[in-house]
């Protein structure tokens, strides 16, 4: 088959798949939420920037909290961010550790001379590097299944679409022009792996090569990459009450994930196993724009508020995949009931592409601040964002294919997603040079339905740092504790299939080093 029938033979999977469509849907909240960012003192904070200035993360966060800065400000802020993931699937549970580091924020900021005569005292110009998202995560799971095979999901697929076997022929290329053997889907890699059998000349309805013995089930789950973005901030500062500023952002998304499920067989007279590989490549880069301002009530009481824009992205992605098989004594039942040497004990399916642009929602965030004379302050915030109102949309196939796919996903997140608010609270304490700080926050759930568990999280932080004449240090430290689910497959008959129960506890610990001129 020709890349050009392939891809045309993939779209339209694509738009008769509501389970697509779900996938896109949660692409988009990916791509979409809050997470903890900025300078250490800022996470340390709970993430608060919505009514404090005097810190690099004002660029990205409230800019109007450039106005506070009376000189100007080198900061570089290098993290370590590793992840603690529990399992829990058929009955057994699994731990999983990684970590890596990463460059949480860099920024410069270069603050005006002040104005004494005039009621615009001073401004501020900045510009930072951020890490707005990290999307680093590692589990595995396993467990011993009874009632199905991913192999029933391919037979489950190929019996409902009722392909043919000259169809499955025609999906393969045993010497195509790019290289070795290659399916162009997966129930014909399956077949020529004989894998799964046909019960005609024709084909449908296929069976599994066994479908009698209970599989091990071991997966795992890799993913890498971050959201990071360019900000470029600018904000006044009139007659040190109001304080106002805007921002543009330049995002740059990344993400890969390499995903294995293999079904170890016991005491098949055909099987060792199977295993089913897939990766998915992410790229994108988007923009982005936030308002915000502050107003200093008193000397001791400061509200302030901002509104970020939508993030309008472009995405490219590569998905891939790979079936992997060991029979025992390296033979199969071939079609005539004879033992014959397996053609193939791997197989890849031709790649997919495919481009699409995302709208991720608008945030809303106010705050208060007080402070406690010289010794320190409490701040807290309040974000509002309504992800039902993310879209997605491609100018990737056909007029009509492209307006189906448009309005089919936004049914699926609007079916899936809602209005959510993210509290964070946060304080610290003053004596002399040294800091202490902590803080909390809680991101709401933005699933419209619980699947017996609700996915909002809660992080806790805290921090020290040194503040000198031309040099500053601080150090945070932020631990955050959440759920996912994972099915590896899914079946009409939902008791024959199960979902991996994920607990995520990573640990985001930064440093900030900062330099005044």
């Amino acid at each position: 088959m020709t890349k050009p029938l392939l891809w045309s033979a993939a779209f339209c999977a694509l738009l008769t798949s509501s389970t697509t469509y779900a996938q896109y849907a949660t692409d988009a909240l990916r791509y979409s939420e809050s997470d903890q960012t900025g300078s250490a003192r800022f996470q340390a904070l709970g993430g608060n920037h919505a009514a404090l200035g005097g810190d690099p993360s004002a660029i990205h966060g409230n800019p109007a909290g450039l106005g506070f800065y009376n000189r100007s400000e080198f900061t570089f802020s290098p993290g370590i961010t590793p992840t603690n993931t529990k399992t829990s699937y058929l009955g057994d549970n699994n731990s999983a550790n990684k970590g890596n580091l990463n460059i949480a924020q860099a920024s410069l900021v270069i603050a005006s001379q002040p104005g004494f005569q005039r009621k615009w005292k001073r401004s501020s110009i900045g510009i930072s590097f951020s890490r707005q998202q990290s999307f680093r995560d590692h589990y595995t799971f396993s467990g011993p299944n009874d009632k199905s095979a991913f192999v029933d999901k391919v037979i489950q697929d190929a019996n409902f679409d009722g392909v043919s076997v000259e169809q499955l022929d025609a999906d393969f290329e045993a010497a195509p022009a790019n290289g070795g053997p290659m399916a162009y889907s997966l129930p014909a890699a399956y077949y020529r792996m004989y894998l799964i059998n046909p019960s005609s000349a024709a084909g449908p309805p296929y069976s599994a090569l066994d479908k009698n013995s209970v599989v091990d089930q071991f997966g795992t789950y890799t993913s890498t990459g971050a959201n990071t973005q360019w900000t470029i901030a600018y904000a006044g500062n009139y007659n040190d009450k109001l304080y106002i500023g805007a921002n543009f952002g330049f995002s740059r998304l990344r993400y890969t994930y390499d995903r294995t499920l293999r079904d170890s067989y016991v005491n098949s007279p055909e099987l060792i196993y199977t295993q089913q590989n897939e990766a998915l490549t992410v790229s994108g880069n988007g923009i982005n724009f936030a308002l915000g301002a502050i107003y200093k009530v008193n000397p001791i009481f400061q509200l302030g508020g901002v509104i970020t824009s939508p993030t309008f992205s472009s995405i490219k992605e590569t998905f891939t995949q790979n079936v992997n098989a060991e029979f025992v004594d390296d033979l199969v039942t071939g079609p005539d009931g004879t033992l014959i040497q397996p053609p193939y004990l791997t197989l890849p399916i031709a790649p997919n592409d495919f481009v699409y642009s995302l709208r991720s929602p608008l945030k809303a965030n106010v705050g208060a601040t007080f402070f406690v004379r010289d010794r320190g302050f409490i701040t807290g915030s309040v974000e509002y964002q309504d992800y039902s109102i993310m879209s997605v949309r491609t100018n990737y196939l056909s007029s009509s294919d492209n307006s189906a796919f448009k309005s089919n996903t936004k049914a699926e997140i609007n079916d899936t997603f809602h209005s959510s608010y993210n509290f964070r609270l946060g304080g610290e304490f003053r004596a002399n040079l040294f800091r202490a700080r902590l803080g909390a926050a809680y991101i709401g759930d933005p699933y419209k339905e619980n699947v017996g568990f609700k996915r909002d999280k809660l992080l806790f932080s805290a921090g020290v740092g040194i503040r000198k004449d031309r040099f500053f240090a601080d150090l945070s430290g932020t631990m955050s504790t959440f759920k996912s689910i994972y099915t590896p497959y899914v079946l009409n008959n939902p008791a024959n299939y199960a979902s991996v129960e994920v607990t995520h506890k990573p640990v985001n610990v930064v440093m900030t080093f900062g330099v005044n001129f």
